[in-house]
């Protein structure tokens, strides 16, 4: 085994030991507030040299758009999931506009607009259907590859950090009925675009050729939100959940693609897929309101290149879910908190390179 082969498969384990070891607890899709942004991997699906990133002129800049919808109404406590006639159904589209723009056949500039729509029926106080959209945080960053593309091995490591602005709308309202009366009440934390905290991201990518035109990939990430709680007010009356509390998140894939013989440009994927709110954050206090949980799902995938324009759909398929209680939960010992959770989302790209 190579050097170059040896730190391919150490930061492999890096990056799935930042993503996967346990934490306090974890996130995803539904009621958790989920949403870690997951960028398209042309690298699995461009296989002629002279495209390779860091071939092109440093003048090129990628934009890519992308969608994400999902329906949560699984009723969870704990990991168990439990029947509920009425279940409170949590629609979301979550759009996000992602910028690169190469500085060398290393060094990239990056950003990423998110903006959010969604729809919640809400069923206890303060009761009512709460639509929400808006823009959310804006990131700033940069990212590197490791080696110089084209590597040797055919495979990279790409490393990169991002600021995390609150420009998003962290305190959204709806009319609703609490106490008897019409109020205008906070959404809930997973429709709120925004969190109110500035924060950074750190996070990579890597793939390896396995095969003739297959590789293995892994993409992970990480949210550290410092600030301990924002002042919205939840209308919640719980111990220690008066204010929404600014949480981490995080997202992980990884798995294996395999480029469709006699048929150019077209790639399938399998791999898995997890996302997470932690019960703790790594930095910063974590009182307040938080619903942490976690889902891991099995993540099917489909690209297509055309002209240097990837399109590129996922299905994740939830194979586990749990909502841990949260700090003050724990601190105040009542039960386990509870959250609902969707069977699946799709997440669907187009990224043209300019």
């Amino acid at each position: 085994m190579n050097r170059r082969t040896r730190l391919f498969l150490l930061t492999i384990r890096l990056i799935l030991a930042v993503t996967i070891l346990p934490t306090p607890g974890a996130q995803a899709q539904g009621c958790v507030a989920a949403h870690a942004n997951q960028r398209v991997m042309g690298q699995l699906i461009t296989f002629d040299t002279s495209a390779t990133p860091g071939r092109f002129s440093i003048h090129n800049h990628t934009v890519a758009v992308g969608y994400r919808v999902f329906n949560s109404n699984k009723y969870f406590i704990g990991d168990e999931e439990i029947p509920r006639p009425n279940a409170i159904r949590n629609h979301q589209n979550i759009f996000n506009i992602g910028l690169e723009y190469r500085l060398s056949p290393r060094w990239s500039l990056i950003a990423d607009v998110p903006v959010y729509n969604g729809t919640r029926n809400q069923l206890y106080p303060p009761s009512g259907i709460f639509q929400v959209s808006g823009v959310g945080d804006v990131t700033i960053g940069a990212q590197s590859w490791i080696l110089r593309p084209p590597s040797e091995s055919g495979g990279n490591i790409a490393v990169n950090a991002s600021l995390k602005i609150p420009s998003g709308i962290d305190g959204a309202t709806g009319s609703a009925l609490y106490k008897g009366k019409i109020v205008k009440a906070t959404a809930d934390q997973s429709m709120q675009p925004g969190d109110g905290g500035w924060g950074f991201v750190l996070g990579a990518q890597a793939y390896k050729p396995l095969w003739r035109r297959a590789n293995v990939y892994a993409q992970g990430l990480y949210l550290f939100n410092p600030r301990n709680t924002n002042p919205i007010p939840t209308f919640r009356s719980q111990p220690g959940q008066s204010i929404f509390s600014v949480t981490d998140q995080y997202l992980f894939r990884t798995g294996v693609s395999q480029a469709v013989p006699k048929v150019r440009g077209l790639v399938l994927s399998l791999g898995v897929r997890g996302e997470g709110v932690p019960v703790r954050d790594l930095i910063g206090g974590s009182d307040g309101f938080r619903r942490p949980g976690a889902i891991i799902s099995l993540d099917p995938g489909i690209m297509y290149d055309f002209r240097r324009t990837i399109i590129s759909v996922n299905g994740p398929w939830a194979l586990y879910r749990n909502r841990p209680p949260s700090v003050p939960e724990l601190q105040n010992n009542t039960k386990n908190g509870d959250a609902f959770f969707a069977d699946y989302t799709v997440i669907a790209t187009i990224s043209r390179h300019f």
